[in-house]
């Protein structure tokens, strides 16, 4: 297990490293300049003062120059320092990631909350009214765009007399007022999430359900909740798990149009105003952080099946 655990990490690093590259050289071949579209028109600077702003934030130094500066403070664990705020970009990153971590957890909890036992009744319901309504179920999930389904949950709430559009308390400060804050947009991501993972049960139950091991269960008389929690659910997760550990490290980099909706200070609104102000730490920043959750959720997928399925070797 270790060593396997030392060949991901390592492996890694390259794949962090590509997205570095990409992204710093990607974000300065965009026409225009940076701290132009920050001052913006009402800003009135004469050239010595853009020059001195630009020697202050090392703009003027050549692009080579720039980029294996910004690799060396990576390495040592420093961001740079935001266009917009001046401020650290490892402390709003972590301010803003706690929000996005919550929202993220959630939407997936919710989803298979939903996903698995309606796709164990898909797979094994005999009743043909049920398969279609679970069908149709899936179907609607799958079509209906989350910032629509955002849009129609802030409206609904609104219609009734629940806010949800309130200031986002951390899960450790009141845990409660917490969840209320997150309930509402997590059903907005995790809907679309449960109809994809609820057709994945689906398919992964009826497919383990014709395995011998199986048959063999049933054979030996032993009742249908074992014969579903030791055979069956636990092989059918494997697929399952990948899918939600997939998902679960894109929702990681920020859901921006639902933390937009809902007004979350979560990282998806972060990269937004990044992109839109040209602010080239703090989307780095972001990008670089993303990207290294994505790895590390990925790796924690990996494990998990040898949790589900003890014969899984990793060496």
């Amino acid at each position: 297990m270790s060593r396997y655990l030392g060949r991901r990490l390592l492996g890694a690093v390259p794949v962090l490293w590509g997205v570095v590259t990409l992204v710093f050289l990607i974000i300065r071949l965009v026409p225009g300049d940076a701290l132009q579209l920050f001052l913006g028109t009402q800003v009135e600077m004469t050239p010595e003062q853009m020059a001195e702003l630009r020697r202050v934030f090392g703009l003027d130094r050549p692009l080579w120059a720039q980029y294996l500066d910004y690799l060396g403070r990576v390495v040592q664990g420093d961001l740079g320092v935001s266009l917009r705020t001046a401020r650290s970009v490892r402390g709003e990153i972590a301010s803003r990631l706690p929000v996005t971590v919550q929202l993220a957890v959630l939407a997936v909890g919710i989803a298979a909350a939903v996903a698995v036992p309606a796709g164990v009744a898909a797979a094994v319901s005999r009743r043909a009214w049920v398969q279609a309504c679970l069908r149709v179920a899936a179907l609607a999930g799958l079509s209906i765009p989350s910032f629509w389904l955002a849009t129609m949950l802030v409206l609904g709430a609104s219609r009734v007399g629940v806010r949800v559009l309130g200031t986002y308390v951390p899960v450790w400060q009141d845990p409660w007022r917490s969840l209320e804050t997150l309930l509402l947009p997590a059903v907005a991501l995790g809907t679309g999430l449960a109809a994809a993972l609820m057709r994945y049960v689906r398919a992964s139950v009826l497919e383990v359900l014709g395995q011998d091991y199986v048959r063999t269960a049933w054979a030996k008389g032993l009742p249908a909740r074992a014969v579903f929690r030791r055979h069956v659910l636990r092989n059918a997760l494997i697929p399952v798990v990948t899918v939600a550990g997939f998902q679960l490290g894109y929702l990681l980099g920020g859901a921006v149009v639902v933390e937009e909706v809902f007004g979350l200070p979560g990282m998806g609104r972060l990269a937004l105003g990044a992109i839109l102000q040209r602010d080239y730490a703090m989307l780095q920043g972001v990008v670089l952080v993303t990207a290294t959750l994505f790895v590390l959720t990925n790796l924690l997928t990996d494990l998990a099946y040898g949790w589900i399925d003890p014969r899984i070797r990793y060496d």
